[in-house]
């Protein structure tokens, strides 16, 4: 039974991870959600702007007195924090949808949980998602070294956790990509890493000890720990940085000028199309 689990596993049996790189967050959630590294931040910035441009272009339909910044993006910051609407668009490339887990729609996996696919978790600018990956469940936080194993008893406690916490929970649901090629994916990226069940079993029980038992910690709430005693996780830019900052910059210029060229009186079809695009 063991040998047929682990024939039908998707990409091997392994996990993919990725770890806190600046404030890239939402890249690693997304990421992750997906199991493979299959957008960077650059993609994500793109969406950003796409978004911003569609922002504007209803709002010009619309008319008023206010009119949007054209250099100010509601979607993207220059240090690289993305909002729900870029983590929806890029998910929607895969055919996933995003629910609030307070919906309507989502009310079963209020109850049973553990009959879903994959989480995405948010509190203020900070991103992660939990994911079912082989019929188990994984704490996929970039913060952590190593994707976490969540039982299925613990999953639905955890989801509550966060929720009384304050953290707004997203669940995904659709037809995830069922394998990402290993070999071809090495090396894409400086943060990612692919590890066995074992191995991330292994690197979080090291890392345990330390995390449980620092000042303000607890076991049920051990998640929000890193992140939210320093507000940032004291993860800050660096020189490394500055390509992204300037390229999301230049993705901004865009968008502003592409909004300059574009006329007040525009066919309905753009103004449904922007509609659809921008979700809450």
């Amino acid at each position: 039974m063991e040998g047929a689990a682990t024939a039908t596993a998707s990409n091997g049996g392994m996990l993919y991870h990725e770890v806190q790189e600046s404030k890239l967050c939402a890249v690693h959630c997304v990421n992750t959600v997906l199991q493979g590294p299959f957008f960077s931040e650059f993609d994500l910035a793109a969406l950003a702007s796409d978004l911003d441009l569609r922002e504007r272009q209803m709002m010009l339909q619309a008319g008023g007195d206010f009119l949007p910044d054209p250099d100010e993006s509601h979607n993207v910051s220059l240090d690289g924090d993305f909002s729900i609407q870029v983590l929806e668009k890029a998910l929607e490339v895969w055919d996933l949808q995003v629910i609030p887990l307070d919906s309507p729609v989502a009310e079963p996996a209020q109850f049973d949980p553990e009959l879903e696919n994959a989480f995405i978790c948010h509190l203020q600018n900070h991103w992660f998602c939990i994911r079912k990956v082989n019929g188990e469940w994984y704490n996929f936080n970039s913060l952590y070294a190593a994707p976490e194993h969540l039982s299925k008893f613990y999953l639905s406690a955890y989801l509550s956790s966060l929720k009384d916490s304050g953290w707004s929970i997203f669940l995904v649901r659709g037809n995830f990509p069922k394998e990402c090629p290993i070999a071809s994916s090495e090396g894409s990226n400086g943060f990612g890493q692919w590890l066995s069940p074992e191995d991330a079993e292994r690197i979080t029980k090291s890392c345990n000890s330390t995390r449980r038992t620092a000042p303000g910690s607890s076991q049920t709430l051990q998640f929000s720990d890193p992140y939210l005693q320093d507000g940032d996780g004291g993860i800050l830019l660096d020189e490394d940085d500055e390509d992204l900052k300037a390229a999301i910059a230049a993705s901004l210029m865009d968008s502003a000028s592409a909004v300059k060229d574009i006329p007040a009186d525009t066919p309905d079809e753009n103004k449904n199309s922007g509609e659809e695009n921008i979700r809450g």
